[in-house]
């Protein structure tokens, strides 16, 4: 199709949005963006700069998305409440669009891209699946970087970040409603692309040649 493909992916804490973000970015030749190092990136300036987070937010670089330490659980914790914060927003809103907006489209996964961000982009998903599996998920990731979890406490963090995400006052984490659901409680990255291929060929996007 002639038309820009723009692919919004929301969601929660490790429902997967992030792997089928990748993926479908690596399918369809876009570039793709995880709005959420974003903040990542807000939350670890700040805190080394010792500044607030809306002046963080005027001096990232290129170099700030890319450093180790955004994967970092503390910071992601940290980043939750930096994007309760509307200065910080209002200053990475222009960002998010202007990557959206390049000439052959682009795939963003975050919490409000679908809703607040690219409200007209062709393709919404969000992605979720059951506070189980995705405390399954985040205790594998944390071992898998050497860490030594306690599963309970992970999942109070989770819930935690949830109601946070869900009940800030400025772009709460919600399906925008032309958003495909997919429910990844019982699928594996494989399972969750085949799916999110599926509805897009069902709108008329699918990757040249196939």
């Amino acid at each position: 199709m002639s038309e820009r493909l723009v692919v919004a992916i929301d969601g929660p804490a490790a429902s997967g949005k992030g792997t089928l973000a990748r993926r479908l970015a690596s399918h369809f030749g876009l570039p793709h963006l995880d709005t959420g190092s974003l903040y990542r990136a807000v939350a670890l300036r700040a805190s080394r700069d010792g500044v607030a987070p809306e002046v963080a937010a005027g001096r990232l670089s290129a170099a700030d998305l890319a450093d180790p330490a955004l994967r970092d659980d503390a910071i992601g914790q940290a980043a939750s409440r930096v994007a309760a914060n509307p200065e910080v927003r209002a200053k990475l809103l222009e960002f998010q669009r202007n990557f959206a907006n390049q000439a052959g489209g682009a795939v963003l996964d975050g919490r409000d891209i679908g809703t607040v961000i690219c409200p007209a982009a062709p393709v919404k998903f969000y992605v979720t699946a059951s506070l189980e599996a995705r405390t399954d998920r985040r205790v594998g990731e944390l071992r898998a970087r050497g860490g030594d979890p306690i599963r309970p406490r992970v999942l109070a963090e989770l819930e935690e970040r949830d109601r946070r995400d869900s009940g800030r006052a400025d772009a709460p984490l919600r399906a925008a409603p032309d958003a495909y659901r997919l429910d990844t409680t019982d699928m594996d990255a494989e399972r969750a692309l085949a799916a999110a291929l599926a509805y897009m060929a069902g709108k008329g996007f699918r990757r040249a040649g196939s």
